[in-house]
C-alpha cells in the first residue's frame, strides 16, 4: 500500500534534526521518503514527477508526525485486573490478589485480554510493546491479529515455565515475522532459585543474547537478596554471568552505585515505570543519576493492574516531574531527554533498531499528534508540549508497519472494540465466580 502523508510538521527523532514541515511517503511496511518543503521542490520538478498510485493521501493539516512511543515494559493481559486490587503494597498485592487470579487464566483469556490492551496502546500512540506474561504465545497471536508490534519476554520463575520452554519460544518467535520478536528473561531474582538463574545465564551464553528482568523494584526486594547472597540483585545476577551480552532491568528504583557500575559496564538498559512505582509506593527511580552515568533509560507503563493506565503521556510527565522533585533541581531531565527515552531509547532497549526514527528504509511506525487543541497551543516548544501538557486526546492516528490501525477514534484491527470489551467482561465475571 502506498501512503502519502503531507502538509505535516515532522519530528523524525534523528539526532540534530529539528522539526520541519514536509511529507512522509510509505510503501508497504517501510518509509521510502522523508523531506521538507525545500527538498521536495528540489527533488521533484513538477514536469518530471513520476505518477504514483497512492492508496491513501492524508492531509495532516499542519499536525505533527513523529515515531510512535515504545512501551518498554508491560503485562498486557493484566487488563482484567484493572482496578481490582488497588491500594495495596506490592508484596501483598502480588501474593494475595494477583497470583491467585492469574492462576485461573486460560490461553484464550490471555488472547482476548491482550487485544483489549492493544486498543488502549493505539489510543496512546504506542506502536511497540515489550510484554512479559505467563503465555507469550497467546500474547503474540493477539498482537499479530491486531497489528501491534510486540517484543516478548518470558516471566520464567520457579512456578511458571522452564528454561527448555523459554529456549523453544526464543527460537520459534524470532522466526515468525517482523511484528513479533523474543528476548530472554525471567520474572525476578526473588521468584527464581539460584539453579534456575544459572540455567538462564547458560541460555544467554548459548545464544549470545541479552537478558531482561524485574530488578530493584522495592527496598525489601534488595534487602532480601542481600540476606540470601550478600549482594544486591544487579551485582548477584552479574556474578552469574547473566548480562555478558546485555539486557536490562525493569523498574530499577533502589539502585546502589555498584549496581549502576554493573549497568554501565554491561551496557544494560534501565526501563523505568513511574506511575506503577508511585501507585505501589515502591519509590522514585534515580533517573538523573542514570543519565549522569550514561546509562540508557527507556520508559514503560507496567501492567494495567498496577498502573492502571496504559498512557505514555502520563509516564513521560512523571519521569520528568518526579526526577526534578527527587533531585530538587528543576533543570534536570529535560523534556527532550524524556521524549527520547519514550521513543529512540525504548526501541534500542527492545532491539527494534528499524523502528526508532522516521528515516528512509525504516519501518513505518508513526503517530500523528493533533496540535490544534488548547493543550498544545501556543507552539513555543512542541517537544515541551508533548511531555508536559500532551495527552491521549492529542493522538489522531497510529500507524504500525505501514498500516493505519487507529484514526480519529476509529480502529482497524479486524474486529469491533465493543465485541472485545464484551468478551473481556465475560472472562472477568467467570473468574470472579470460580
Amino acid at each position: 500500500m502506498n501512503v502519502r502523508l503531507y502538509n505535516a510538521k515532522i519530528l523524525t527523532m534523528e539526532k540534530h534534526r529539528p522539526i520541519f514541515e514536509g511529507e512522509v511517503w510509505v510503501k508497504n511496511e517501510k518509509i521510502v521518503y522523508v523531506a521538507d518543503q525545500k527538498e521536495l521542490e528540489a527533488d521533484w520538478n513538477p514536469a518530471g514527477v513520476p505518477r504514483i498510485n497512492w492508496d491513501i493521501q492524508l492531509d495532516c493539516e499542519g499536525n505533527l508526525l513523529m515515531p510512535g512511543f515504545k512501551n518498554a515494559h508491560t503485562h498486557s493481559a493484566m487488563t482484567f485486573l484493572r482496578s481490582y486490587a488497588d491500594d495495596l503494597p506490592l508484596d501483598q498485592w502480588l501474593k494475595e490478589k494477583i497470583f491467585p487470579m492469574e492462576a485461573r487464566l486460560t490461553p484464550e483469556d490471555i488472547y482476548e485480554l491482550t487485544r483489549l490492551a492493544v486498543l488502549e496502546y493505539l489510543t496512546s500512540g504506542i506502536t511497540s510493546i515489550f510484554d512479559m506474561y505467563v503465555n507469550p504465545g497467546a500474547v503474540a497471536e493477539a498482537c499479530m491479529d491486531t497489528g501491534m508490534r510486540c517484543v516478548l519476554v518470558p516471566g520464567l520463575n520457579d512456578f511458571v515455565s522452564s528454561p527448555e520452554q523459554v529456549e523453544e519460544e526464543y527460537v520459534r518467535w524470532n522466526k515468525c515475522g517482523p511484528l513479533i520478536s523474543y528476548q530472554l528473561g525471567f520474572h525476578a531474582e526473588y521468584t527464581c532459585s539460584k539453579e534456575l538463574l544459572c540455567q538462564v545465564s547458560g541460555l544467554a551464553h548459548r545464544h549470545r543474547a541479552p537478558v531482561y528482568t524485574h530488578m530493584a523494584e522495592t527496598a525489601r526486594e534488595v534487602e532480601e537478596c542481600r540476606a540470601r547472597y550478600g549482594m544486591t540483585p544487579a551485582v548477584f545476577l552479574d556474578s552469574l554471568g547473566m548480562f555478558e551480552f546485555g539486557g536490562g532491568g525493569f523498574h530499577c528504583v533502589h539502585m546502589t552505585p555498584e549496581d549502576m557500575n554493573v549497568f554501565r559496564m554491561r551496557r544494560l538498559h534501565v526501563i523505568t515505570n513511574p506511575a506503577s512505582n508511585l501507585k505501589l509506593a515502591s519509590g522514585i527511580a534515580p533517573i538523573a543519576e542514570f543519565e549522569k552515568r550514561k546509562i540508557p533509560v527507556a520508559i514503560g507503563t507496567d501492567g494495567p493492574a498496577s498502573n492502571n493506565c496504559l498512557d505514555m503521556f502520563r509516564e513521560m510527565f512523571l519521569v520528568a516531574g518526579l526526577s526534578k522533585v527527587r533531585e530538587q533541581n528543576a533543570a534536570c531531565v529535560s523534556a527532550e531527554r524524556v521524549l527520547r527515552m519514550a521513543t529512540v531509547h525504548g526501541a534500542k532497549a527492545m532491539r527494534l533498531g528499524r523502528s526508532d526514527t522516521l528515516t528512509k528504509g525504516k519501518y513505518a511506525d508513526m503517530i500523528l499528534i493533533d496540535l490544534h487543541q488548547p493543550n498544545m497551543q501556543p507552539l513555543n516548544n512542541i517537544v515541551g508540549n508533548l511531555v508536559y501538557s500532551g495527552s491521549k486526546s492529542n493522538v489522531r492516528m497510529t500507524m504500525i508497519q505501514g498500516k493505519i490501525l487507529y484514526k480519529d477514534g476509529s480502529f482497524w484491527i479486524g474486529e469491533s472494540p465493543e465485541h472485545i470489551y464484551r468478551r473481556c467482561n465475560v472472562i472477568l465475571q467467570r473468574m470472579l465466580s470460580e
